[in-house]
């Protein structure tokens, strides 16, 4: 089997350079792209400086044909000025390791964005279809998951391991009104305050000074949450796929506090014009 490395830049463009302060993830579709045969994904190589998450790989365990979790490879699209992204059809990457997102649910907060495409979704599991998550692999599952609904509306939230549930006061459902059109790249992101009370949490569509929907989370600081997986809410190896989203990501960034809103604003107007967002 042929395995590459792909180091390039899709877009002649000056390429954003995102806060620096607390940031754990960078994934780029354009940069670090490990690829096999038929552009199938063996691994994304984490832009940021963040040794334990160097590197998010594919997951064979659980899956009836190896290779089949391994997402896809697409360049130089046209519809985001030129840059990759990474087609995920009930497949994921994920990094090994246990501990280095535990803080964003037990007091330090988070932000994450994503330049991301719905295609339609399945609804394996109703309105779990999740692009990103660190939920633990047992118990009460607690972590955090960026999602979308089977009707493509974002939602959020955290669990705290406190009950178990779809959903509750300690595993909210925070979600948007507004569907995402399938087929079209939009800018999300999601953020939560920090501290180890109630915590604010909102979502963003596009327009970054613009909440698209709101809720609260109640905060556990002995939560235990687990391995960060993209594509998928866990490393979910007894029943990969099923609650994993359908669709495209161009970038997604992680940040272990949130961003201020000054911050936040800036970076989605620049990724907007780097991208081209409608």
């Amino acid at each position: 089997m042929s395995i590459s490395l792909l180091v390039f830049s899709a877009s002649s463009s000056a390429q954003v350079t995102p806060p620096q302060q607390g940031l754990l993830v960078d994934l780029n579709a354009d940069h670090g792209v490990v690829v096999a045969e038929n552009n199938k994904v063996e691994a994304w190589k984490n832009d940021a400086p963040t040794p334990k998450l160097e590197t998010f790989e594919k997951q064979d365990k659980g899956r009836k044909i190896a290779g089949s979790g391994r997402p896809e490879l697409k360049k130089k699209l046209k519809e985001i000025n030129g840059h990759n992204s990474i087609a995920f059809v009930k497949q994921e990457l994920y990094n090994k390791d246990e501990d280095a997102t535990d803080s964003l649910i037990t007091g330090a907060g988070f932000t994450w964005v994503v330049i991301l495409k719905p295609y339609h979704q399945t609804g394996d599991l109703k309105e779990v279809n999740t692009f990103f998550g660190n939920l633990k692999n047992s118990g009460n599952y607690e972590g955090v998951w960026g999602n979308l609904a089977d009707d493509n509306r974002v939602w959020t939230g955290g669990r705290n391991g406190i009950t178990f549930g779809r959903w509750d006061t300690n595993n909210p459902f925070i979600a948007t009104t507004q569907k995402l059109d399938s087929n079209r790249f939009y800018l999300l992101a999601g953020r939560m305050e920090s501290g180890t009370d109630t915590a604010l949490t909102e979502i963003f569509i596009n327009d970054f000074s613009v909440k698209a929907a709101t809720g609260y989370f109640p905060v556990n600081p002995k939560a235990n949450s687990s391995k960060l997986a993209v594509g998928e809410e866990r490393d979910a190896t007894n029943h990969p796929g099923v609650e994993a989203f359908r669709g495209e990501m161009a970038r997604f960034l992680l940040y272990k506090r949130p961003l201020t809103n000054t911050e936040l604003e800036t970076l989605g107007s620049q990724l907007i014009r780097e991208y081209e967002i409608r």
